[in-house]
């Protein structure tokens, strides 16, 4: 079904039926996450071994974390690269850039020495570069070739497989490795970049050519970041958005002083992971229904409340309870990124939508990295409970506007339009 995402969108009741079949049975949803769940497999576990790969050939733990820096530096130009996304048909954009990653991780087959591991480097930031643009034109494809009723399910079943394929792709990725060397995980990893194009290729959806854009392409990247910051309804979800990152970031740099004070070893954050891992796949199939009933805003507001309560609670030196709040941050942190994007989707003209979706990303996960290095910081300076005790009351503060009445679709229709007359380039 193909719906224009510039229409103004309106409340409709709710289809009937668990939200998974829903989804499965529109024909290019389920397409869309197959491609999620191929592509999802490879690169997570290509992200953990090539740290691994650098790591034997160099010994050097700082050279094998700027693999994971290669792989999301290309974010913070997100609203340029997004730029491409509204350029081009998007379909075929898809379909090549999987086919072209594909292509570019063979070359990895010539790394066998530090002294090659440049070309590593070099693929990485280009495999970090091409997902900007991919996650662009496929959010702003997914608006106009996925039913409107059912972008929330999606998005949610979208953030399943994702996390599920971080659970699952790592362990088959490391014995791989460990079997065959990292040129074979980048054969399984090229081999689902091919088995996405072609899932790509199979989806239904007319796409008319993009109109020329008279603009320099230093304003159009700008437009996106003009559009969310006009928009009534867009802006305060991604604030709330960027902001819950930045604190994530912070509570992710306290998980090893967490672990020490329970009395476990550092292992011990790999159960941990695992168990947020655990609540992030859980929250997916809900995330739809949730969406309908409560609204973008009282969605994410709800979600920031239970990481807020979740982050002060694993300050409590108890397993039980540790566990626990991991699976509940699990949980939480996707609602508020989840609800942005789906609302990035209905609010935004099409023109704009690849641009939009760029820079709301880089919004959106851009803070995440600071807040890694601030947390860095403060946990050497601040006891680790008093650090997440703070964290906790902090973003209780951050949820409280976002749990307010929503404002009317009709209200946000007004700015959108005005919005869209402001910055659509065409």
């Amino acid at each position: 079904m193909t719906t224009s995402p510039s229409a103004s969108p309106s409340p409709s009741p709710s289809p009937s039926g668990w939200p998974v079949t829903r989804v499965l049975r529109d024909r290019n949803a389920g397409l869309y996450l197959g491609g999620v769940l191929v592509s999802g497999f490879g690169t997570s576990a290509m992200w953990l071994v090539s740290g691994v790969w650098v790591k034997d050939l160099t010994g050097s733990d700082g050279l094998a974390a700027l693999c994971v820096f290669a792989l999301w530096a290309p974010t913070l130009i997100g609203p340029a690269l997004g730029t491409l996304a509204d350029r081009v048909r998007r379909r075929p954009l898809l379909v090549w850039t999987n086919l072209g990653l594909a292509a570019l991780l063979m070359s990895l087959f010539t790394v066998d020495s530090a002294h090659t591991l440049w070309i590593l480097f070099a693929v990485l930031l280009v495999h970090g570069a091409a997902g900007v643009v991919h996650d662009a034109a496929e959010s702003a494809l997914v608006a106009t070739a996925v039913d409107r009723q059912l972008l929330g399910d999606f998005n949610g079943l979208r953030m399943t497989a994702t996390e599920g394929m971080k659970l699952l792709a790592p362990l088959a990725g490391a014995g791989l490795y460990a079997a065959y060397g990292g040129a074979r995980v980048a054969l399984l990893d090229a081999l689902t970049f091919v088995l996405a194009a072609g899932l790509c290729s199979l989806l239904r959806v007319h796409e008319p050519k993009p109109l020329p854009a008279p603009a320099h392409w230093r304003t159009r990247a700008a437009d996106g970041a003009r559009y969310l910051w006009g928009h009534a309804t867009l802006r305060p979800l991604v604030v709330a958005g960027g902001t819950t990152m930045l604190f994530a970031g912070i509570n992710g740099a306290t998980i090893y002083a967490v672990a020490e004070g329970l009395g476990h070893s550092p292992a011990y954050v790999g159960v941990l992971y695992v168990a947020q891992g655990i609540g992030s796949v859980a929250i997916g199939p809900a995330a739809g229904p949730l969406l309908r009933r409560l609204g973008e805003r009282r969605f994410a507001g709800c979600g920031i409340a239970l990481t807020a309560a979740a982050v002060a609670a694993r300050a409590l030196p108890y397993d039980a309870v540790v566990l626990a709040s991991a699976v509940a941050v699990g949980a939480g942190l996707p609602c508020v990124l989840i609800a942005a994007l789906t609302a990035v989707q209905r609010e935004t003209p099409d023109a704009l939508l690849g641009r939009t979706t760029a820079t709301a990303n880089t919004l959106l996960f851009g803070p995440n990295a600071a807040g890694l290095a601030l947390g860095a910081g403060l946990v050497e300076l601040v006891p680790h409970q008093v650090l997440l005790a703070v964290l906790g009351l902090v973003r209780l503060v951050t949820a409280a506007p976002l749990l307010r009445r929503q404002p009317s679709r009709a209200s946000a229709s007004v700015t959108r339009d005005r919005s869209s007359s402001d910055a659509n380039p065409a």
